[in-house]
């Protein structure tokens, strides 16, 4: 007969899923990964079918059947209505007593946080910014895109460069280097032929993301085009940050801001100095990092406070995952 563990652990990206089964004390029992969370591509059941491979192989490895709780952080999950709805779909799997599903987001602040305290800012593909208190108070937004009101991310940045290049090139707008940077990194002579080509799928419109780096290099260049592109993120970011601290009547509390995701963790000059000299001045007690542990790991503290775990238990855990 199979054993049951305390907590299943799922981070759900659009690219991957994580997941970890942790035992009552702490430890780890195994970890595993499957491929990319995407329900409103595939249908929810064919998306979490993508989560039962990675757990299939997880159990197996540990030697369980069932957890007491699941503690799942999953893209695509922006408003709690979706969150009820996946919930009920991972709890129709019979892999825990009891189920429970935050966005993805939520994954990244607890990783970041020894107590669920604080706010995280989250700057991949898109952005988004979520934020908790001990007392289950939380402050989060749809992260939709322009629809709900963000600006950003590395997807929308590209979008922003694409748009002054073309412009510069055609006259009406004036002149960036992201004119010539940007189709040069595909090996094209000018954007009328990136444009092109993006417009054709000659170059895969997934391949769009790889703009934001340049986008970023030309900044560094001193490109004033460029460099207002990341003076704008750097100031959305703090806007977010920002209202989930005074929603969360943190803002006169020294808190904790964990910046993640691709384009934040990067650590680019121009925008890291931005985030903290923006930051220092609207919400002056806040305290930024950037989160460079696995989401995974705050999925399972998520799950740690939920069962109500003694602090030597998550402790245990975070030194597992940040060995």
């Amino acid at each position: 007969m199979g054993l049951t563990a305390s907590v299943l652990a799922v981070d759900a990206g659009n690219s991957k899923t994580d997941v970890a089964v942790v035992a009552a004390d702490g430890t780890v029992l195994a970890t595993a990964r499957g491929g990319g969370f995407r329900p409103p591509v595939v249908g929810v059941e064919a998306a979490v079918d993508k989560v039962a491979e990675a757990v299939t192989r997880a159990f197996t490895t540990a030697g369980v059947v069932a957890v007491d709780h699941v503690s799942a952080c999953l893209a695509n999950a922006d408003f709690p209505v979706e969150e009820e709805q996946l919930a009920a779909a991972l709890h129709a799997r019979a892999w825990g007593a009891s189920t429970e599903v935050r966005n993805d987001t939520f994954a990244v602040l607890r990783a970041g946080v020894t107590e669920p305290r604080g706010v995280a800012v989250v700057c991949g593909a898109g952005i988004n910014c979520v934020g908790m208190r001990p007392d289950g108070r939380t402050a989060r937004f749809p992260a939709l895109g322009r629809v709900s009101g963000d600006w950003g991310g590395g997807w929308g940045l590209a979008e922003e460069a694409l748009w002054h290049a073309s412009r510069a090139e055609d006259g009406r707008g004036p002149a960036t280097a992201l004119a010539h940077t940007l189709p040069a990194h595909f090996g094209l002579p000018c954007v009328y032929a990136l444009v092109e080509a993006l417009h054709l799928e000659h170059i895969a419109p997934a391949r769009r993301h790889e703009l934001t780096p340049v986008l970023f290099a030309t900044a560094a260049s001193g490109d004033a085009a460029a460099r207002g592109l990341v003076d704008r993120l750097a100031d959305e970011v703090v806007t977010m940050a920002t209202v989930a601290l005074t929603r969360l009547d943190l803002l006169e509390e020294e808190t904790p801001v964990l910046l993640g995701g691709g384009v934040l963790a990067a650590r680019h000059p121009q925008l890291d100095d931005g985030v903290r000299d923006l930051l220092a001045a609207r919400a002056p007690k806040a305290v930024p990092q950037v989160v460079t542990a696995s989401p995974v790991l705050g999925a399972a503290l998520l799950g740690l406070d939920r069962v109500g775990a003694p602090p030597e238990v998550p402790a245990r855990v975070r030194a597992y995952f940040e060995a």
